[in-house]
């Protein structure tokens, strides 16, 4: 009596197969949240900047063509403790007072521009 257990060929393949298509489906949507996740880390430091300079500027008594460094706002005991990072690997840029601080990545598929 022949009983080897185990399993064909075709349907090792099968199982393969299957295992191919779901991950071309899940691979591109991982890939997209990913790239969210980062844009939306970085509109929030971009918040983070805007919101230093308002206060920065109300206590120095600055108006809105005054330039801003980071400098001004970054620092153990200044308005934001760590120099925040673009997780995406943009720089953050900062000109005046009433310009909105801006990310080198706002260009491209990906925005990462203040709303």
């Amino acid at each position: 009596m022949n009983t080897k257990k185990g399993f064909t060929l075709i349907e090792i393949m099968v199982v393969v197969l299957i295992i191919g298509v779901l991950a071309s489906i899940a691979v591109p949507n991982y890939v997209r949240a990913r790239e969210s996740s980062r844009r939306a880390a970085c509109v929030s430091n971009l918040k983070t900047f805007a919101t230093a300079i308002e206060h920065w500027s109300m206590d120095n008594k600055k108006t809105s063509g005054d330039t801003v460094l980071t400098t001004d706002l970054i620092g153990p005991t200044l308005y934001i403790k760590t120099t925040p990072t673009c997780p995406s690997g943009g720089t953050y840029a900062l000109t005046t007072i009433s310009a909105p601080p801006t990310c080198s990545k706002s260009t491209g598929p990906e925005l990462h521009v203040l709303p």
